[in-house]
């Protein structure tokens, strides 16, 4: 009963067998020696499936947990492995464990992290052109950002009104007209002769009205935009030099500027630049010449600037800054301030005639209010300053332009200087076996790259020149 024909057990026999195995197995403690005992045990020593089954699952999951692959395949064969016995070895058998990141890997993926890939920005120029082009743009769109925002201000313009005239027509028509002071009444007295300074009475005692006493102010509606025309101005010179020098100092550096790289790739890239330097040994100096151009243009620049601003505040602000310095030295008493007089913050308006109710021709004026002068004068009083300045080290930069150029020894000198860690007789063989341009090339570069491998680069191109020199270019004089 309960058997086959062949005196083999039933199937479902056995698989009740075995699912009574399972339960007797689960309520019975492990033997010591990862055997079971009494029922748990099967014939010639074997275990039990239901244990074999959970150390299985067992080993597997601290497979996972620790992410060794390698002892993880046997756990997904381990019922053939413990049926047929070669899984115990293979259970014993350890894969070398993944090796950790190299901190040379770690730091390169940070820098082209922090770097969005591409590296910083190679410097392609000096200070003072970095201020013109930079700076100086930057501060003129800001302001001009600044005083297009009317929560900083308010209003542009507010006139006072009668009610004859609306507020917006009134505010409207001052705005698009030109608002004037008078210019005999900055030096009274505020308060007892007149209201505010270059407010009063613009008639005489015979009704008659001087209209070269008017100052007026058309400066004022078209501030925003004569400040972003300076700004694209203060920039015109950098877009010009970016686009002449091509990114040749950025293919040039090949990520060396960090100097964290193996040191096949340090040979590699500097064979490539020392390649390049040779084999266009000589020809780099309208590069150089190009740069001095856009150096010139800044210096050019600044000084129309001081000129436009003069022209646009009627010849007002070439002595502004001056104004300003000897108004605070001056006696409060006996002093007009220069701010005020060119950027007033109370002015008059004239209004159009119009027909009173009897016919007659009526003339309407208005006093306003500027509130944008406020930011105005502070805006320009460091314009002039800043303009001063920049001009200065524009200028003593050209000088040096014009020093580097016609003195090989100042080449030799400033390499030196900026460069401590490259040899003095290497210096004196690329500088004195090359020409101008090839020098400032070098020196951009070695302004971009890391201070040890330009010290490689410039020892083996002096020695490159030292041993080629005759056979690369012939009866050409030195430089």
């Amino acid at each position: 009963m309960g058997k086959t024909s062949g005196g083999r057990p039933d199937p479902g026999v056995r698989a009740h067998r075995i699912a009574n195995r399972r339960r007797r197995a689960a309520l019975l403690p492990a033997h010591p020696m990862g055997k079971t005992s009494g029922c748990r045990q099967e014939v010639g020593g074997r275990q039990d499936f239901g244990v074999r089954a959970s150390r299985i699952v067992g080993r597997r999951d601290s497979c996972v947990s620790w992410g060794r692959r390698g002892r993880c395949a046997g756990a997904r064969t381990g019922g053939v492995s413990a049926a047929g016995g070669s899984g115990a070895g293979a259970w014993r058998r350890r894969d070398r464990a993944p090796q950790p990141r190299r901190p040379m890997e770690i730091l390169t993926s940070i820098y082209a992290l922090l770097s969005g890939g591409q590296g910083v920005n190679p410097k392609i120029d000096s200070v003072a052109f970095r201020l013109h082009c930079g700076a100086t743009t930057a501060a003129l769109l800001a302001a001009s950002a600044a005083l297009t925002t009317r929560h900083l201000v308010g209003n542009p313009i507010d006139c006072i009104h009668t009610r004859d005239i609306p507020e917006d027509v009134l505010n409207t028509y001052c705005w698009i007209h030109s608002t004037y002071t008078l210019r005999s009444f900055f030096n009274k007295k505020v308060g007892v002769e007149v209201p505010y300074p270059g407010i009063g009475n613009s008639r005489s005692a015979k009704g008659k009205e001087d209209m070269s006493d008017r100052k007026i102010y058309k400066y004022y509606q078209w501030v925003c935009f004569c400040l972003f025309f300076q700004a694209m101005l203060f920039y015109a010179p950098r877009w010009l030099w970016k686009s002449w020098e091509g990114g040749k100092i950025r293919a040039l550096m090949m990520d060396l500027d960090v100097g964290v790289c193996t040191e096949i790739e340090k040979k590699t890239k500097k064979k490539l630049i020392l390649d390049y330097l040779w084999e266009n040994l000589r020809y780099h100096n309208w590069w150089a010449y190009r740069y001095y151009l856009c150096e010139g243009l800044a210096l050019v620049n600044v000084i129309g600037q001081m000129f436009l601003m003069n022209r646009f505040f009627d010849g007002e602000f070439m002595s502004f800054g001056l104004d300003v310095i000897r108004y605070m030295e001056s006696d409060q008493e006996d002093r007009i301030d220069p701010m005020i007089y060119i950027f007033p913050r109370m002015v008059k308006c004239t209004l159009f005639n119009k027909f009173g109710s009897s016919g007659e021709v009526e003339r309407h004026d208005a006093l306003c209010i500027l509130p944008l002068n406020v930011v105005n004068e502070k805006i320009y009083v460091f314009l002039w300053f800043w303009f001063v300045i920049l001009g200065i080290l524009t200028f003593i930069t050209l000088v040096y332009r014009f020093i580097i150029i016609f003195s090989p020894r100042m080449r030799v000198y400033m390499m030196r200087m900026r460069f401590r860690l490259v040899r003095r007789d290497n210096v004196d063989t690329i500088v004195r076996r090359s020409k101008m341009g090839d020098w400032y090339l070098l020196y951009i570069l070695g302004e971009n790259i890391d201070s040890v491998i330009f010290r490689d680069i410039m020892h083996e191109f002096a020695n490159k020149l030292n041993h080629n020199y005759q056979h690369h270019i012939h009866g050409v004089p030195d430089a």
